[in-house]
């Protein structure tokens, strides 16, 4: 796998929203590289596993939940300082706190619902991607 990759997840409410689209936009428009790109839908059982840091928290079975209603869509993003750059661009978890003109301040609805996932490190980065893509699905 390549260095310098982020994975991201455009979750549930931002894809039942139709932001989709306008997400993706910004993704490019940003400069990264989209090296796999996928529509998928999760089942509880991928959900709590790729969730699982999180299964002894009370909003656990919620994450899941949400994470398992509508398809969401996932992908491996190229760039110099891919993670670094990617944070800033999806912006705060709290959408309120979020900078003007970052992914989650314009289409994040609560700390909860906020529309899109991005890796915290390059190590997850590489572990995340490859919960969802073979090797060989990645370019």
């Amino acid at each position: 796998m390549k260095n310098n990759i982020t994975f991201t997840m455009i979750k549930p409410d931002a894809m039942e929203n139709g932001h989709a689209g306008d997400i993706l936009s910004m993704i490019i428009k940003s400069d990264f590289q989209i090296s796999a790109l996928k529509l998928t839908q999760l089942t509880k059982k991928q959900a709590q596993a790729f969730y699982n840091i999180h299964r002894k928290k009370p909003f656990f079975n919620d994450l899941v939940t949400f994470m398992t209603r509508s398809p969401i869509v996932v992908a491996v993003l190229e760039k110099n300082r891919a993670v670094e750059d990617f944070r800033r661009l999806i912006g705060s978890t709290n959408p309120e706190k979020a900078e003007k003109g970052t992914v989650r301040k314009l289409f994040a609805t609560s700390m909860g619902e906020n529309a899109i996932h991005g890796s915290d490190s390059i190590d997850n980065a590489r572990i995340e991607s490859s919960f969802f893509f073979a090797g060989w699905e990645m370019y």
